[in-house]
């Protein structure tokens, strides 16, 4: 059997998600900057555009800087696998979604900045990670120092910095450990998409 043939799409949200993310990137390095506005989410509710709509969810295929990309997509190819394997490709994509969209509505009702990056669903994986292997209604200790690591860090840095990116991190960290906790999520979502 050739190399090639021996490849597998192990995670096909992940890495659709990663190869999206990175495509968008580089076009919009060849369009001269002009795409990523696309991929921002606006700081102000509009709703008569289709687009805002829209851009609730794709913000987090947009992304700064190539540092702010490969950050972000390191950690999703690292950890996005596990989960996907964990929970389904279909209940990770709606965990991403969610994600997106909750941390879009929180920073457009308490911030006056717009948003762009996978930050948000970045966090809500490393706190998530950590719920693989629990059972029942165990409270794993790698969850909670991850929460006080991770989290901790981003509540203090959100009181020095810039306090819209470490809180699209916090609530990012606070949806992960909300799916982490939830049991039977999986036949929850099955049960709304069949």
């Amino acid at each position: 059997m050739s190399f090639f043939k021996r490849i597998k799409y192990n995670s096909p949200v992940i890495l659709s998600f990663s190869l999206l993310a990175t495509t968008i990137f580089i076009f919009d390095i060849l369009l001269g900057g002009h795409l990523m506005p696309y991929f921002t989410l606006s700081p102000h509710f509009n709703f008569s555009s289709i687009w805002w709509y829209f851009s609730l969810f794709t913000y987090t295929l947009g992304h700064v800087s190539l540092a702010h990309l490969f950050g972000n997509i390191s950690f999703i190819l690292l950890l996005g696998p596990i989960l996907e394997e964990k929970y389904g490709s279909k209940t990770i994509l709606l965990m991403m979604a969610f994600t997106a969209f909750f941390t879009a509505i929180i920073n457009n009702l308490l911030f006056n900045t717009g948003i762009i990056g996978a930050s948000g669903i970045v966090f809500m994986m490393i706190i998530l990670v950590s719920f693989v292997n629990t059972k029942g209604s165990d409270i794993p200790l790698t969850f909670i120092f991850v929460l006080i690591l991770y989290l901790g860090k981003e509540v203090f840095n959100a009181f020095e910095n810039d306090s819209t990116s470490q809180f699209a991190h916090i609530i990012g960290g606070v949806v992960g450990a909300v799916f982490g906790f939830t049991p039977y999520i999986k036949k929850k979502i099955n049960r709304i998409i069949p």
